[in-house]
């Protein structure tokens, strides 16, 4: 009988942990949750802001190697379609 009592308090005392455990967690997730998720939103929008202040160098738009670069695309000049009109009865 003396074991039997001793597992039936083991016992006890486990689901009694895990039900403060349990209860423990649901008011930490209740409380901390929305300070996180602020505090989150806060560093995003800080990280963001600071990302894009003068990371990337200021290209110049007249710096384009490739600015006047010949026409290459050979399937361009093969069309032997492109003077006909689409709509004949317009």
């Amino acid at each position: 009988m003396n074991k039997k009592l001793l597992i039936g308090l083991v016992i006890l005392v486990i689901i009694a942990i895990a039900a403060f455990g349990y209860w423990y967690y649901r008011k930490s997730q209740t409380t901390m949750g929305t300070d996180t998720l602020q505090k989150a939103g806060d560093l995003t929008k800080d990280l963001g802001e600071k990302a894009a202040k003068g990371v990337l160098p200021v290209i110049d738009p007249n710096s384009n190697p490739m600015k006047d670069a010949p026409d290459t695309n050979p399937i361009s000049k093969i069309n032997p379609f492109s003077g006909i009109k689409i709509n004949p009865f317009k």
